[in-house]
Formats: structure tokens, sequence, C-alpha cells
């Protein structure tokens, strides 16, 4: 029996799923725009946009629209697990 606790995504995802709206503005962010960090084992977040991803059943939501909905919700207070559409 593993006793790691699985991630909701894997570190290989992680390392490339990048935000979209950084990687659109790109030249404002230097070379390697958009990298994400898992938070809550729930979220992406992105440094570069302060756009904040919610994973939901496993899949990253990876839209604009929906990373801005969170912009402005501290990291602390993002909902776990997030909240379905």
């Amino acid at each position: 029996m593993n006793d790691t606790p699985s991630l909701s995504i894997s570190p290989d995802l992680l390392e490339i799923l990048r935000c979209p709206l950084a990687v659109q503005e790109k030249e404002k962010y230097g070379p390697d725009p958009g990298r994400l960090e898992l938070v809550h084992d729930s979220w992406l977040v992105c440094a570069d946009s302060g756009l904040k991803y919610p994973i939901r059943d496993g899949i990253p939501v990876m839209l604009i629209e929906e990373g801005q909905k969170w912009k402005d919700t501290p990291v602390a207070d993002l909902p776990v697990p997030p909240p379905g559409d």
C-alpha cells in the first residue's frame, strides 16, 4: 500500500501547464511566463497574472475567464474543493 498522498494532477503535467493569459502577454513576464503553483491540491495559481484556476474532478479548468473569477480571492480563502459552475 502506498502512503504517499496523490496529487490532483501529475507533476509532469504541472511542469508543462502555463497560464494562458500570461503566455499571451509574454513580453510582460519574461522568457517562461505563466508558470503555475499547485495550491491546496485543488488550484493552479499563476504568480505572473494573479489568476487562479480550479481543478475539478482532476481536470484543470484553464480558461482565462475562470481564472479571472478568482483573481481577487486570497489563496488562503480559495474554497476546497473548488465549486462547480
